[in-house]
């Protein structure tokens, strides 16, 4: 979607597409639960534990990153990374709000 047309739908709608872009990819859902799981992690433990070039799980780290489903805390050389609770619960309504509003009607008695 280009970036003149987002004016066509409500605040709601673009930020429910720009959070799900951001965890549609299964790096991306890996390194989450992987953080989920430690409750925290340094960037190299991501590489062994899931098994991409750094360089790769530095790029999907930057996407969730800039979405603000993760933060980071540098500690010398190493930077830790964790879900950003506000930004996560933030992920959780829009999308709980967004499959509640589905009711069952595309059947023959609609």
């Amino acid at each position: 979607m280009g970036v003149t047309q987002t004016h066509l739908f409500t605040e709601e709608q673009n930020e429910i597409a720009q959070l799900a872009k951001a965890i549609a990819h299964p790096a991306r859902i890996a390194i989450l639960q992987h953080l989920i799981k430690t409750k925290s992690c340094i960037n190299g433990d991501l590489v062994l534990e899931i098994g991409l070039a750094q360089a790769t799980i530095s790029q999907h780290l930057r996407e969730l990153k800039e979405a603000g489903l993760i933060q980071g805390s540098i500690e010398g050389t190493r930077v830790n990374y964790c879900i950003n609770p506000g930004k996560w619960n933030e992920l959780k309504s829009l999308f709980e709000e967004f499959f509640q509003s589905y009711a069952d009607c595309c059947g023959p008695a609609c």
